[in-house]
């Protein structure tokens, strides 16, 4: 079905381990992903038995390669020299429809020699959700991982309690992270460490081979590429939740949806994560983790670098510099489209701060508040006025900003305007309850729910009764206040 090669593999073998998965009781398909598939390469799609099978690890797919990554990792700001795929095995890389080669890995395929106690598995409820909110960030056009299939296992995994087990089929431009870095860097081998520097140029940073110095030059695209890639995260409200340099990829997308979750109702220091007990991740302290991150993948660089002593120092830390002004004009862009104004605008980033001190303090839920935006600024009508002020706790500051907004707005009206607008505000996000519903429904079998919402989320601009009422905030009684992680 797909076309296997095997570049990562040539590289020494603290990086990649030949490993086998572990058979699982019954598999049996949850998900697959046939138009992803067929952006792989894959000309015919086989039954969903040969499928499950494949996708468990129960059977070897033709010409696939397993093996297990090693990294390290700074975890909550704690190094941890050896880290690796403990539960995950790299099948290979395809060559897609545009020519980029891209991994295929299994999540949950059983023991690896990185596993460090663990049992290799994964439960149910956190590959259904990273299927989830994964397919929704590519439907956004933020740079992500993607799923390819999602299996049950027959089998039970003991987290808290004894849930049930699957096994989830990831596609990334790569799997090589800050953490990747790390590992090679703590092994002490420079011939591993430009081994893996050298990879990394050729698959995703050419243009870094011809600079002056291609290692500086690889430093400053991956800056770049985060900076985009966390100010896009902070558009839709998304919380990584647990942003250790492990979880950095070097590619610039979002990778191990964890106890990630999506903001509701608007407070910057918004925590989801069971085990983020000091807010390191929270949702404003995004951008500054991933620039810490950045320079703790600057530092396993230096060694490779041409200049020497202090002058090295400085060059990679006015790179790492560079993050906030990227950051913020990519925030700033955003903020014009969530607002319907000009990309020229100087009103852009003062009416964004003054509207989310506004939900801040009155308690309104984000994707709401831009959605009923959008149908305000293509109406302009009283009864769609009257919809957003009933969103929030105090309608008459909100009314005062809004009449300021529309000044601004109106100045730079037009239809593309308007479409920029919709497009950077989605009527449904994979709402924190709904994921938790989906959950709930298949532990006891039901997958039906599951599958509707994926429909739902990967079409997010979707104005249907059905995307409605999945839209909808959670009540009181529904709200998901903390969301855990899979190992």
């Amino acid at each position: 079905m797909l076309s296997f090669e095997h570049l990562y593999s040539t590289l020494p073998e603290p990086l990649w381990v030949a490993t086998q998965a572990t058979p699982v009781a019954q598999p049996e398909l949850i998900a697959f992903n046939a138009p992803l598939a067929h952006e792989l390469g894959a000309k015919e799609i086989p039954d969903s038995t040969t499928l499950a099978e494949w996708f468990s690890g129960n059977q070897p797919i033709p010409d696939a390669k397993p093996g297990a990554l090693g990294y390290a990792g700074h975890q909550f700001g704690n190094f941890v020299p050896q880290l690796g795929d403990g539960r995950a095995l790299l099948l290979g890389e395809v060559i897609d429809q545009q020519g980029i080669r891209r991994d295929v890995q299994l999540k949950g395929s059983g023991r690896t020699p990185f596993s460090r106690g663990g049992d290799g598995r994964s439960p149910l409820g956190p590959v259904l959700r990273e299927y989830l909110v994964s397919e929704f960030m590519a439907a956004m056009g933020i740079p992500t991982t993607r799923a390819l299939a999602a299996v049950t296992s027959g089998e039970r995994v003991v987290r808290q309690m004894a849930e049930p087990g699957a096994v989830f089929t990831r596609v990334a431009s790569s799997h090589i992270r800050v953490g990747t870095f790390q590992f090679a860097a703590a092994q002490r081998d420079e011939t591993l460490l430009k081994a893996l520097a050298d990879h990394v140029i050729e698959r995703h940073y050419p243009d870094a081979a011809n600079a002056e110095d291609p290692y500086l030059a690889l430093l400053e695209a991956v800056v770049a590429r985060q900076a985009v890639l966390i100010a896009r995260w902070m558009s839709v409200g998304f919380i990584h939740g647990v942003m250790n340099t492990d979880n950095c990829s070097i590619a610039g997308e979002t990778i191990d949806y964890g106890p990630c979750a999506f903001m509701e109702q608007f407070d910057p220091q918004k925590v989801f994560s069971s085990i983020d007990e000091g807010r390191r991740y929270a949702f404003a302290n995004q951008p500054a983790i991933a620039q810490w991150n950045l320079a703790r993948f600057a530092e396993t660089l230096l060694p490779l670098m041409r200049e020497e002593g202090d002058a090295l120092v400085e060059q990679a830390t006015e790179i790492i510099r560079r993050f906030k002004p990227l950051f913020d004009a990519e925030q700033r862009r955003l903020h014009a489209d969530k607002l319907g104004l000009s990309p020229e605008s100087d009103q852009a980033v003062p009416l964004m701060e003054g509207l989310e001190s506004q939900m801040h303090q009155g308690r309104m839920d984000m994707t709401a508040t831009f959605d009923a935006l959008t149908q305000y600024a293509a109406s302009m009508s009283d009864e769609h006025r009257e919809g957003l002020l009933a969103l929030t706790t105090q309608p008459n500051e909100l009314a005062a900003w809004l009449d300021t907004w529309q000044a601004a707005q109106v100045a730079s009206q037009d239809s593309q305007r308007f479409a920029a607008m919709r497009s950077a505000n989605p009527v449904i996000i994979p709402r924190n309850h709904r994921v938790q519903e989906v959950i709930d429904a298949a532990y006891d079998g039901d997958f039906a729910p599951f599958h509707t919402l994926l429909a739902v989320v990967t079409q997010p601009f979707d104005d249907s009764v059905e995307a409605r009422r999945l839209a909808a905030p959670a009540t009181d009684s529904e709200q998901v206040l903390r969301t855990f992680c899979g190992t």
